[in-house]
């Protein structure tokens, strides 16, 4: 699944039970941030330092601006986290911060 706009990218395996770290992967979801919201964005916001570690079910966390790009085929899905190292100015250069795969028959996002 594919949500967003809290300001934040992140990836996460979605577990049919939260309390039991073994139980199965069910899903995957992808949040991707705003473009511009909130300012320049960073590696991480204060908040979410230790966020990553305490929540093995949690792949990737990054705070900077930009969008998500996926590529959806007949066995694959793929996602892209574009970013901008700021957006107070313009002529910011746009990278790929992470891409993760998720394949058909196959529980979970994996980084690629």
């Amino acid at each position: 699944m594919i949500s967003g706009d809290n300001h934040n990218n992140w990836v996460f395996d979605v577990k049919r039970d939260f309390s039991n770290e073994k139980s199965p992967i069910i899903a995957s979801e992808f949040v991707g941030t705003s473009i511009t919201s909130g300012g320049d964005g960073a590696e991480i916001s204060p908040e979410h330092i230790g966020t990553v570690e305490a929540n093995p079910h949690l792949k990737f966390h990054n705070s900077h601006r930009g969008y998500v790009r996926c590529v959806i085929k007949e066995k694959t899905w793929r996602t892209d986290f574009r970013i901008v190292p700021y957006v107070a100015r313009q002529g910011a250069p746009i990278e790929t911060k992470a891409s993760f795969i998720v394949e058909s028959g196959k529980p979970g996002a994996s980084r690629i």
